[in-house]
């Protein structure tokens, strides 16, 4: 024998997320806001980066066209100022007297504010003629420039423009020489002050907050709208957009872009070169301003994006909740379902699944209910079955239990009443004998001679004795009477029975009780209320038995409202009632009086034998147990009674139309035997 194996417990369920224990509605909104907001970003996102990048791409090239722009306009200076000086370099210019020639660089200073300094070179590069602002003028000075750049790169290129320099270390200055026309040209030598640049480059218009400045090829700063940093010879070779767009550089020719201005802020620089001076112009643009149309278009799509998110919020919520309200009703109306409440209907108008879903539910309560209804009826119609038989079960019980009870009490009394019966007889027979005896003692006596005081003791005890002896009979005839009862309610049945005139017995029965009642007392007097049913027709009965159960029960009616009647109740009438009743198969007769009434604890007990209420020698206490017989035992038949103390009392008799028993058997001949002629007459029981 192996041990049982512990069988293993099943798994336990992995408890869900707390997240995913979010109410129906809350999903549904956060998937519905998270897929329209991921929308939203990377459509957003998408379109911010094209814009952003396109707005750039526009903003370089805008602030390119404005560097172009700044370097043509230093360019412009440049070529006027090589304008202004050309004029002094006409082929017939060198033939003038240098009075003229001093005269015309004066006047060139004066109307080229950037020109310091002007000097003639003659063919053999000696200076020949110099005016100057700042220094005293030469002529003649023969100062020997023939190896110069100034003169020989002038010769070479026509003009020439000297790197920046600047002058005690401050303002920048640059040479321009320009070569005369004709052969054997000289060179005039112009030094020009580039700090008036400012002007043109302050002019330049970048921008609100924007500016343009410029610088040498090395980085050093040329022109810049704040003058101080020019003057103080400012190298922004270290600012990557400069950096960047010095000659060697690998970004050469490329903008920087975005990058930190002087000031530190974020700018959006681009440059462009002046090649015949190797200068680069820049100008700059803060990046709020450059990129301000990118920013708002920012600003705009983040904007938009918000209130899409918000108006996805609103849309999931109002989604979601005009999908769950009606499941939730659907839920609700499925709990009253489940608790038992199929009245209720579950109404939802959503044109949907979910409407279809709860006209489903609808016709599924409808259903249970008329299932539900149907079974009751049915339940309850079982019920009443079940116990209309239970009621028909405990009466044919009580029945039955009466009927073996009085079976039994019937051999008892027929076994007591036949050893009775023969020496009561022999007790009455003698007590009339010796009656008789008595009598012929006196005739015997008459004639013969007595004493007065003799005869008249004599006649007092035959008086006393012919007393005593008819009280003998009286009683002995009373006894008799029981004992006969008493055979009575022993028998199964007397006569035969056949077909009777149910009508006709009632009221045959009422006259004889009524007038048997009247002839015992005089004064008697009763409202008889008749209602016979002419549909009652004929039952087969025991006329003689029916009849006795008649009597008893009229008798004990006419004793009931004579007793009431006693009391002197005013206003009382006196009634009794009977009625008859077609019950198709059966006959119904009633039997109502209007006397006493029957109180309950007399009602459990009044068909028991030998039970009355009735003072001594009134009743024996038979007549209803006798009556019950011969109703239930004799003709299977039922006896009901309704009553109400102080009331009424009524008797219902129910009765087959076919005898449910065979024709009365022979009574047995032990007691036929020994049963001495009696009065027919059968003494009638009374009220209980």
């Amino acid at each position: 024998m192996t041990a049982p194996r512990p069988t293993a417990s099943p798994p336990a369920a992995t408890a869900p997320p707390r997240w995913f224990r979010l109410p129906l509605a809350g999903k549904f909104a956060v998937a519905f806001v998270g897929l329209v907001s991921l929308v939203l970003l990377i459509n957003g996102a998408v379109d911010l980066t094209l814009n952003y990048q396109d707005a750039k791409r526009t903003a370089i090239e805008t602030q390119r066209t404005k560097a172009r722009a700044a370097a043509e306009r230093v360019d412009a200076f440049l070529s006027s100022i090589e304008g202004q000086i050309g004029w002094t370099t006409r082929a017939e210019w060198r033939r003038v007297s240098p009075e003229q020639q001093r005269y015309d660089f004066i006047r060139l200073l004066r109307q080229a504010p950037a020109i310091t300094e002007v000097a003639y070179l003659d063919p053999a590069g000696k200076e020949q003629l110099r005016v100057s602002r700042l220094e005293p003028d030469a002529v003649a000075s023969g100062k020997d420039f023939s190896t110069s750049p100034r003169f020989t790169q002038a010769l070479a290129q026509k003009t020439w423009f000297g790197p920046v320099y600047f002058r005690r270390g401050s303002e920048p200055y640059m040479t321009v020489s320009v070569a005369h026309a004709g052969r054997d040209p000289g060179v005039t030598v112009a030094e020009v002050n580039l700090k008036l640049i400012w002007d043109v480059v302050s002019a330049i218009n970048v921008g609100e907050h924007g500016y343009a400045f410029v610088t040498t090829a090395t980085g050093r700063l040329i022109a810049h709208p704040d003058l101080s940093l020019v003057l103080r010879d400012t190298d922004l070779s270290g600012l990557p957009e400069v950096a960047a767009a010095l000659p060697g550089s690998r970004m050469a020719g490329q903008d920087y872009e975005i990058t930190t201005g002087l000031d530190g802020g974020w700018v959006l620089a681009a440059h462009a070169t002046i090649p015949r001076v190797d200068w680069i112009v820049f100008v700059q643009e803060s990046l709020r301003d450059a990129m301000g149309p990118a920013l708002e278009s920012v600003i705009q799509t983040t904007s938009l994006m918000g209130l899409g998110v918000l108006l996805a919020a609103v849309a999931g919520t109002f989604l979601a909740r005009r999908m769950v309200v009606p499941i939730r009703e659907l839920e609700d109306g499925a709990e009253r379902f489940g608790a038992g409440d199929l009245s209720e209907r579950i109404v939802i108008r959503t044109g949907d699944e979910i409407e279809t879903l709860a006209h489903r539910f609808n016709t599924m309560a409808s259903r249970v209910q008329d299932s539900y209804e149907t079974l009751e009826a049915k339940v309850e119609e079982r019920t009443r079955d079940l116990n209309r038989s239970l009621d028909d079960l405990q009466r044919a019980q009580s029945r039955l239990v009466q009927s073996e009870k009085l079976a039994s009490l019937g051999q008892l009394t027929a076994g007591i009443a036949h050893e009775i019966k023969n020496p009561l007889n022999f007790v009455n027979n003698f007590a009339s004998l010796s009656n008789e005896l008595v009598d012929e003692l006196r005739e015997v006596l008459e004639p013969t001679t007595l004493d007065p005081d003799t005869r008249a003791e004599v006649e007092e005890l035959a008086g006393l004795l012919k007393s005593n002896l008819e009280k003998v009979v009286q009683h002995g005839k009373r006894a008799d009477s029981i004992v006969k009862n008493m055979l009575l309610h022993s028998r199964t049945g007397s006569g035969e029975h056949r077909p009777v005139e149910v009508n006709a017995l009632v009221e045959e029965s009422l006259n004889l009780a009524y007038h048997g009642a009247r002839a015992a007392k005089p004064g008697f007097n009763v409202t008889l209320v008749r209602d016979y049913d002419p549909a009652a027709g004929l039952a087969d009965l025991y006329p003689q038995e029916i009849t006795r159960v008649l009597l008893n029960l009229m008798s004990n009616g006419f004793y009931a409202t004579e007793k009431r009647a006693a009391d002197g109740e005013p206003g009382y009438a006196p009634t009794l009632s009977v009625a008859t009743r077609d019950r198709g198969d059966g006959v119904e007769i009633r039997v109502r009086d209007n006397g006493t009434g029957i109180p309950d604890s007399v009602k459990a007990k009044m068909f028991d034998p030998f039970f009355t209420t009735k003072p001594a020698g009134e009743g024996t206490g038979l007549g209803l147990s006798l009556s019950h017989d011969i109703l239930v035992k004799q003709h299977g038949g039922t006896v009901d009674v309704a009553t109400e103390p102080g009331a009424f009392t009524e008797f219902i008799i129910t009765l087959p139309r076919q005898s449910v028993t065979p024709d009365a058997p022979p009574r047995p001949p032990t007691l036929a035997a020994t049963e001495p002629a009696t009065e027919a007459a059968t003494e009638t029981e009374s009220q209980p």
